[in-house]
């Protein structure tokens, strides 16, 4: 698995997210957490991670996750494996009672499965998004309503809580 983001994100960046990977499966902040495998052949050619968050509002308790990373082996991109984890995610979590999903990604991306800019609806980043970048801050609700009841700095486990994460 952890190949697979090495593989997807190359040279140091690749070694960087695999770590990543690593040290978020063994977080305690983290959890619950959502691992996900996309297999071909009995190889892994796919991952995502979905990890606690909260949102610092006191008024309001709302349920949410961080997509970080996903990955897709270089050689299985453009086959629809990327979204395909996405959608089970999304779904596992939605049955699970999550209500908002936050992704720093691409902004071209992610809006294909149901992602708009979470800045725009009042969510910080943990660390300051520049604004050349601020379109790949991304949330998708779960729950109906969601958005436009509740704002804030969304704070995520120790692991993905470093600066380095929060540069796209």
């Amino acid at each position: 698995m952890l190949a697979v983001h090495a593989a997807a994100f190359g040279g140091r960046k690749g070694e960087e997210i695999a770590h990543l990977v690593n040290d978020l499966l063994i977080d305690p902040t983290a959890l619950p957490l959502l691992s996900l495998i996309a297999t071909e052949k009995n190889n892994i050619i796919g991952h995502i991670i979905f990890s606690k968050a909260k949102i610092t509002n006191p008024e309001l308790a709302v349920s949410s996750v961080i997509l970080a990373p996903l990955a897709v082996h270089p050689d299985d991109q453009c086959r629809g494996i990327g979204g395909q984890l996405i959608k089970s995610g999304l779904m596992r979590l939605s049955k699970a009672g999550v209500e908002l999903v936050f992704v720093l990604g691409h902004p071209m991306y992610y809006p294909k499965h149901g992602f708009c800019v979470a800045g725009k609806h009042g969510f910080d980043a943990p660390y300051p998004i520049p604004v050349e970048h601020a379109d790949a801050w991304i949330v998708q609700e779960l729950r109906s309503g969601v958005i436009g009841s509740v704002r804030g700095r969304v704070q995520c486990s120790d692991v993905l809580n470093q600066p380095q994460h929060w540069r796209e």
